[in-house]
């Protein structure tokens, strides 16, 4: 109940400032549809050269693209720590959320709500929709249950592994750290991985398994039996990554001695 009433508390703040600045919220979701929409294009794009890449149709990758923007719109909203080390460590700002009695990643959490990322989630829900008509999808009652899990899931790698190496401030002094090169190669997990070859694919699978926020839990929809076991690690390895990252998080924390002179 405390922290949903602190939830409750920075919603309202925040829903404050954008009333104030409403050109601002609506020039978020703009930008963040026009990029997705490059995305889009370029998937159009790519198939007016080929019926099929690496085994899959248009409405296929175009699905798998739909689902990859559903966690990563809800991490993004609840997981927008960018610019952490620049402010919180370079900064100070860590200090003073230090002192307060909320856990300090909640607070964190809580300070850089991004809700304009959810419009993301919203046209990925979309797409899906449509590439589920255009592919000719067989529709099962519990698939919306095992979408929500598989969501959860790829939400908790995401998480996971944006936390573990946000968390790598605590040790070095650079002022972005490695975010943008992991930023970079989340990326490919919107697409197949039977694009990509041996090495990268178990990169994306077992090291940094961004394939599976975005192909495998995509693929059970679209193949469930030569996909489906792999999709349904989604859970386990997110809470494994999630676990690790916090872990990892807690330990740097005890590490910071504040930002000194």
């Amino acid at each position: 109940m405390f922290y949903a009433a602190l939830f409750t508390d920075y919603m309202k703040n925040y829903v404050k400032t954008k009333l104030t600045y409403r050109a601002d919220f609506w020039v978020e979701v703009l930008s963040d549809l026009l990029f997705q929409g490059i995305n889009l294009l370029f998937i159009t794009v790519v198939f007016l050269h080929t019926p099929v890449l690496g085994g899959w149709t248009q409405a296929e990758v175009l699905f798998i693209y739909g689902y990859f923007m559903v966690p990563y719109g809800i991490f993004s909203c609840f997981f927008n720590l960018w610019g952490f080390s620049e402010r919180y460590i370079v900064k100070g700002e860590l200090d003073r959320v230090l002192t307060r009695p909320a856990h300090n990643l909640a607070q964190l959490i809580l300070e850089n709500m991004d809700p304009p990322a959810l419009a993301g989630s919203i046209v990925g829900l979309v797409i899906m929709g449509s590439a589920w008509h255009s592919a000719g999808m067989e529709f099962v009652w519990y698939d919306p249950f095992v979408f929500v899990l598989l969501t959860l899931g790829s939400v908790l790698i995401y998480g996971g592994i944006y936390l573990i190496f946000t968390a790598i401030s605590f040790y070095i002094d650079a002022p972005t750290g490695i975010l943008p090169l992991i930023w970079n190669l989340q990326n490919y997990g919107r697409y197949p991985v039977t694009i990509y070859n041996r090495l990268l694919t178990a990169l994306l699978t077992w090291v940094l398994p961004f394939a599976f926020v975005g192909f495998y839990p995509a693929a059970y929809f679209l193949d469930k039996t030569n996909w489906g076991a792999m999709a349904l690690l989604t859970p386990a390895v997110g809470a494994g990554f999630a676990g690790a990252g916090l872990l990892f998080w807690n330990y740097g924390i005890r590490r910071y001695r504040g930002a000194g002179s």
